[in-house]
């Protein structure tokens, strides 16, 4: 064996485990495997997990905070005429270098897979050359996944399907859109029709901005649910954001849930970005913003939780960090049942992996050994202290380590299992 981790337990609840890798694969996986690694790690009863996966970010636009100018209102309308602003000014170098920066903070926080939207509307596709570039070199440790986004409207920006067309053709895999940017309901309806019938002609999977707004009646998820169905791309459609349904009135979303389930629509909430751009025509009572994650959940729809943003025209904060994206999201839905915050730990590993299609992904024998070891016992811990990541492998290499906490407290009176890590001051 390669590898060999020793002592761990898994996301599942299984603890105690050994797990050996070979040739950048899972070997085995059991109680104290008889086998012998070039590198024994012993995980001394931490989570090791697969990998986190952020299934909906711009990586075109990370890092650019600042450039040209401050979001001094912080809201999500003048960030979109901020990137206007800024797009002229890119050059293929700059983008590539912050991407690349992002990726190395993706990579050191146990982030192996993102799926980034791409915007089209310039001509230059100046950003998808740069992005390709990026997801060619970062291939060997991170999987990057390219959206063709239409980010000032398909229809109301002139080549923009034209553009799309031509970033599909140069590599990117995944349509998207963004249809209440249209200039009016009916446009965005024709939008998705449009793009959703492109995405089956070509066998493509579809990622669309959707209904990311506080007006209960921008309801595009629903046609978004119809042309699934209608084209049989059941499995292959997101929609993301789906903000509007906060809004709505419970008997609309009794009707809605039903059709997202048997379109084979998946969901991704961005908790952090939906938590600090919806809602800012409130006084109070002041909505929350994110879509519902526990009704989408019970009706049986995948949701995933991403990242969107970091340091860029919408958002100043952020570094890549999941564990903080699920804990964001777990407050803003009340998911603090003990399933409910398993959830959201699945909504930034395991269903993103599954929404993105990602060959190989798991923890069990055949898998690629793409794998974190957490400071952590267990996925609610590493939750609430957004845990340290102790090693990460990547095909069974490690590509990045830290060590682990200097000491642990038991409390008297607390589960026996739960493991109370502290924090040095340092």
């Amino acid at each position: 064996m390669d590898v060999v981790i020793r002592n761990a337990n898994l996301a599942d609840g299984r603890c105690g485990l050994d797990i050996a890798i070979a040739d950048g694969r899972i070997a085995a996986i059991g109680v104290a495997l008889p086998v012998r690694g070039g590198r024994e790690i012993d995980a001394a009863g931490d989570l090791v997990t697969a990998p986190f996966v952020d299934a909906h970010f711009h990586m075109d636009a990370t890092l650019s905070y600042g450039l040209p100018r401050v979001n001094q209102s912080g809201t999500l309308l003048e960030g979109i005429a901020l990137w206007g602003e800024l797009k002229p000014q890119l050059s293929q170098d700059a983008l590539i270098g912050r991407a690349l920066q992002y990726c190395d903070w993706a990579v050191a926080r146990g982030l192996l897979a993102i799926r980034s939207h791409v915007d089209i509307c310039d001509d230059r596709l100046l950003a998808v050359e740069a992005l390709l570039e990026v997801k060619r070199r970062v291939a060997p440790y991170l999987d990057l996944q390219l959206v063709a986004f239409p980010q000032d409207g398909l229809l109301r920006s002139p080549g923009a399907l034209a553009n799309l067309r031509r970033a599909i053709d140069m590599g990117v895999e995944v349509v998207g859109g963004i249809p209440h940017f249209e200039r009016t309901m009916a446009e965005g309806a024709e939008s998705v029709r449009i793009l959703c019938e492109f995405a089956a002609e070509r066998g493509l999977r579809v990622d669309m901005h959707c209904d990311e707004s506080d007006d209960p009646l921008s309801r595009h998820i629903e046609t978004l649910a119809y042309h699934s169905n209608r084209l049989g791309l059941h499995g292959r459609v997101t929609g993301s954001h789906l903000t509007s349904m906060h809004s709505m009135d419970n008997y609309y979303v009794s009707k809605l849930l039903p059709l997202i389930r048997e379109a084979g629509v998946a969901a991704v909430a961005n908790p952090l970005i939906n938590i600090t751009l919806q809602g800012r025509h409130d006084t109070y009572p002041k909505r929350r913003g994110m879509t519902r994650v526990p009704e989408l959940l019970a009706a049986g729809i995948d949701v995933a939780f991403g990242h969107d943003c970091v340091m860029d025209p919408w958002y100043s904060l952020g570094s890549g960090d999941m564990l903080e994206v699920a804990q964001m999201g777990l407050h803003v839905a009340q998911m603090t049942g003990q399933q409910a915050m398993l959830d959201c730990f699945a909504a930034v590993t395991t269903t993103p992996a599954r929404i993105l299609g990602l060959d190989g992904y798991g923890v069990a024998v055949g898998c690629h050994a793409d794998l974190v070891l957490l400071d952590a016992a267990d996925p609610v811990e590493a939750i609430r202290l957004r845990a340290a990541r102790r090693l990460v492998l990547r095909r069974g290499r490690v590509v990045s380590e830290a060590p682990r906490a200097a000491a642990t407290l038991s409390l008297p009176g607390r589960p026996p299992q739960v493991d109370f890590r502290l924090r040095r001051a340092d």
